[in-house]
């Protein structure tokens, strides 16, 4: 498998290096020259299992097939419930994919336990040490330096907005007391944060000099990893085509489950479910991808305006013209704004639904949640449940999948408010509060990170 740069002028990697890598050298994002076709998967397959036959067509001769299954089964043996995702009904043809049981109660830990597996089984081959840059709206932060932070040859810096992450995030992230790991909050947005790693990342010199790397959404590896739990929640309900509801702001995550069905998967839609910070929900009602300022919200992993991944898929309905692409994206940051033309309006409203939930919103569907059932929901989830919810007289019926993104626990100040009822940590957390904190509060500016990542580890 090779792969190749959204914007075109790159050259084309295999997937380690894409690994490695992260960020392509004319600043697009890696795609792989082809999509395999799905695999036929067997059916009571451990997750891991399946992870391996649905990732080797990703990974191809770069890892050994038997090495990647060492590293599956480690990663996965780290979450708690033994299916890793498991879904759960909450209605006649509603379902919860939960994601959140890794390490750090987030979706993230899915791809980033086993990204950091194979971050150290390939520098260790090549006898490298990558300095990985990363930005956070929440929940990444956390789950990349859980899984980096035994990396022997990956150093750590990432940046979050400052005051605009839950508290539970935010300690997750700065009470790790390891040496190749360091947090950094800049006096800005979650876009802010975005932006500096990707002037980082633009400025060669410094990008060679550090041997930088990612491991936001914007590494494939993220991506890949992902697409497996849209194929196992599909076959555990029997692989009839799902509406998929997905809540998210970088479009990482629903961009995996589009790969997903490229490859074969049964789809019948993909829901974008928004909160106020609703740039891609406005995209398909408009077919004109405009930014407005960022807007703090209950779900703040969510409150985003540039998405980042949205560019993977704009480099597919461009028929792969990484020129045009490039052009697009171009005008995009200069201007705030590109219009989609109406052959790519209808293609992505063909695949694509959006609907957006504001804070009462929010709030109101974890209220009705928790009272038809008992579940507690986190703020984002809810955000799906509603968009969910709102077409649901829509479907054609098939299952109706909403990914619950995190653990209610992260947000227990949105869960008090909704429902009276404080979450508990688990037990591995429950001291999260006593921890010492360690974090760097920093102006947003570009000499100053770069100032701070080159000399802090030395």
């Amino acid at each position: 498998m090779r792969y190749v740069s959204t914007r075109g002028q790159a050259p084309e990697l295999g997937f380690a290096d894409v690994l490695v890598a992260g960020l392509a050298n004319d600043g697009g994002l890696y795609m792989p020259q082809n999509i395999p076709s799905l695999p036929l998967l067997t059916a009571g397959a451990s997750y891991a299992s399946a992870a391996v036959d649905v990732m080797v067509p990703f990974v191809g001769s770069d890892i050994p097939p038997d090495v990647l299954r060492t590293m599956c089964e480690e990663s996965y043996a780290t979450f708690r419930h033994p299916a890793v995702c498991p879904i759960m009904q909450t209605g006649a043809n509603e379902f919860v994919l939960e994601l959140f049981h890794g390490p750090t109660l987030a979706f993230k830990d899915v791809a980033l336990q086993l990204v950091g597996r194979l971050f150290d089984y390939v520098l260790a081959a090549r006898s490298q040490r990558v300095t990985v840059l990363g930005a956070t709206s929440g929940d990444t932060g956390p789950a990349a330096i859980e899984g980096v932070k035994s990396c022997a040859n990956v150093d750590i810096v990432i940046l979050y907005p400052h005051g605009r992450i839950s508290e539970v995030q935010r300690r997750q992230m700065t009470t790790v007391d390891a040496p190749n790991v360091r947090t950094v909050a800049i006096e800005g947005t979650f876009d802010d944060c975005q932006d500096l790693v990707k002037a980082a990342f633009a400025d060669a010199a410094f990008r060679d000099r550090m041997h930088l790397s990612a491991v936001n959404s914007i590494n494939w590896a993220r991506v890949m990893a992902q697409i497996v739990y849209y194929v196992t929640a599909s076959m555990s309900l029997g692989s009839r085509p799902a509406r998929f509801t997905v809540p998210t702001g970088n479009f990482g995550n629903v961009l995996a489950g589009w790969i997903a069905e490229e490859m074969g998967l049964p789809v019948e839609k993909f829901i974008i479910a928004s909160n106020t910070n609703d740039i891609l929900t406005r995209t398909l009602a408009s077919g004109v991808m405009s930014t407005t300022g960022v807007v703090p919200t209950l779900s703040p992993s969510m409150d985003i305006q540039v998405s980042s991944n949205f560019e993977r898929l704009l480099f597919e309905l461009n028929g792969r013209d990484g020129g045009l692409t490039a052009g697009q994206m171009r005008h995009f940051r200069s201007s705030g704004s590109i219009r989609l033309e109406a052959d790519q309006q209808h293609e992505l409203r063909g695949r694509f639904l959006g609907y957006r939930v504001d804070d009462n919103g929010t709030l109101s569907v974890m209220r009705d949640v928790y009272r038809e059932s008992g579940m507690l929901l986190d703020p984002h989830t809810a955000v799906g449940v509603g968009a969910s919810r709102a077409f649901a007289h829509e479907g054609a019926g098939g299952p109706e999948i909403i990914l619950a993104t995190a653990h209610p626990a992260k947000f227990p100040d949105a869960v008090v408010k909704a429902t009276g009822v404080h979450p508990t940590l688990p037990a591995h957390l429950a001291d999260l509060f006593e921890r010492t904190e360690r974090t760097t509060v920093m102006a947003n500016e570009l000499a100053a990170v770069q100032h701070f990542v080159e000399h802090t580890f030395t």
